[in-house]
Parts: C-alpha cells; sequence; structure tokens
C-alpha cells in the first residue's frame, strides 16, 4: 500500500498520502493481504475502503462524524460510517440517529439507510477502523487503522477552522485528544448503539447544534433530511 498506486479523492491524497508510506501502514497492507489468501471475507469491498474521503474532499468538511469500525453484516458496509446502500435495512445504531433526529428535528425517518447525501454536504463519516472481518466486530482493531484517522483528524484540526466533531462513544471520544476545542465544536454523547443510545444519545441534541454552529460561522447547515430512496444518486 504505497501511496504511487493509492487511488484517493485528490485532496486528501495530497495531504496524508504519505502517511501510508510508514512501516505500519505496510504491516496493515500485508495484514489485509494475507486475510484475503486465506479466504477471509473483508467489509467494506477494497475499492470501498476510502470511500468517506472520496465522498466528502478535504475542503468541503463542515461536520465530522466518527464511527467505530464497519458494519461486519454481508452486504451493509460501503465506507460511510453507520451507512448503508439503498435495499440494505437500516442497523439499529442507524434507527436511533435517526429517532434522534426526528426528536430533534421533527424529520421524518427515511425510507431507506443511505447517508451518501450527508457526505456530499460536507459531513465526514469516518470510521476509526476502516475495514473488519465478516462476522466479527473489532477484527482489524490495532493493525494500524489508528494511526492512519488520528492523522485525517489532526490534518483536519490544523488545516481548518470551525469544524463540528461529534464523537459518539468512548471509541471516537479517544480522539478528542486530537481537536483544538477553541477552534471547533466538539460534541460528545454515548454511542447510538442500543446498548448505550438510552444513556444520553436520544436527548443529546448534537444535529442542531451542528447546524447552530455552522450558521454562527457562517456556513451553510446540514440538511439532515434524506431524499427518497427513488431520488437518490446511484451509490452502487
Amino acid at each position: 500500500m504505497s501511496q504511487d498506486k493509492l487511488k484517493l479523492e485528490p485532496s486528501w491524497k495530497a495531504r496524508i498520502g504519505a502517511h501510508f508510506d510508514r512501516p505500519e501502514m505496510q504491516r496493515l497492507a500485508e495484514f489485509l493481504r494475507a486475510q484475503l489468501r486465506a479466504g477471509k471475507v473483508i467489509y467494506p469491498a477494497p475499492g470501498r475502503i476510502f470511500a468517506a474521503l472520496d465522498a466528502t474532499p478535504f475542503d468541503r468538511v463542515k461536520v465530522v462524524i466518527l464511527g467505530q469500525d464497519p458494519y461486519h453484516g454481508p452486504g451493509q458496509a460501503h465506507g460511510l460510517c453507520f451507512s448503508v446502500l439503498p435495499g440494505v435495512p437500516p442497523p439499529p445504531s442507524l434507527l436511533n440517529i435517526f429517532a434522534e433526529i426526528q426528536r430533534e428535528l421533527n424529520i421524518p425517518r427515511p425510507d431507506h439507510g443511505c447517508l451518501l447525501p450527508w457526505a456530499q454536504q460536507g459531513v465526514l463519516l469516518l470510521n476509526s477502523v476502516l475495514t473488519v472481518e465478516r462476522g466479527l466486530a473489532g477484527s482489524h482493531q490495532g493493525k494500524g487503522w489508528e494511526g492512519f484517522t488520528d492523522a485525517v483528524v489532526d490534518k483536519l484540526n490544523r488545516e481548518r477552522d470551525g469544524l463540528v466533531f461529534l464523537l459518539w462513544g468512548s471509541y471516537a471520544q479517544a480522539k478528542g485528544k486530537l481537536i483544538d476545542t477553541q477552534r471547533h465544536l466538539v460534541l460528545k454523547a454515548p454511542h447510538p448503539s442500543p446498548l448505550s443510545a438510552h444513556r444520553g444519545f436520544i436527548g443529546c441534541g448534537h444535529f442542531s447544534m451542528a447546524n447552530n454552529w455552522l450558521r454562527d460561522h457562517g456556513q451553510t447547515e446540514i440538511d439532515w433530511r434524506l431524499p427518497p430512496v427513488r431520488d437518490l444518486a446511484s451509490v452502487a
């Protein structure tokens, strides 16, 4: 996995491409190759691993939502945290996200779980770990992805101003140490998983707080509504 062969959105490649030449990223690449040689199924598909960065160029980022690792069920993960492709039933965490948006903003639950329209408005939907083995949540933690996504957050923190970071759960909140809260808004809540959402995710108010911050800083708010599935551009 070298930056020379890397297919990545240009604005991101210019800023973090050199990270792929680091020894830990070389070890990560070899780990992934070995997993595939052993017949393991890895999510998301290789062409979608960096989909979050491809969908939201560096200079367009306004809000960062940090997930943990990709969904590990067949057909779910497509490279944007919490999102699933049209036709795939929204998992429980995503349903709780929709429930909070409805509570806060009176936006009805959409008929799909594809969050690409958010990404296209400037919401970086970034998992802390970008791959997972089928059926084994957390299976690729500690293999090198954390340092890479730290580098992504560090670049945003240093080179951008006035961003909103939504950190849900302890795994995402660990990246809070990289963010200058004097220049960016950092909002923390429990993870939207059914195991923890009742402890404060439902009722957190993050979606309206993010838009208030953007408006106060002269930026366009995020439209948290999702278009009907029939109106979605192709994301296949």
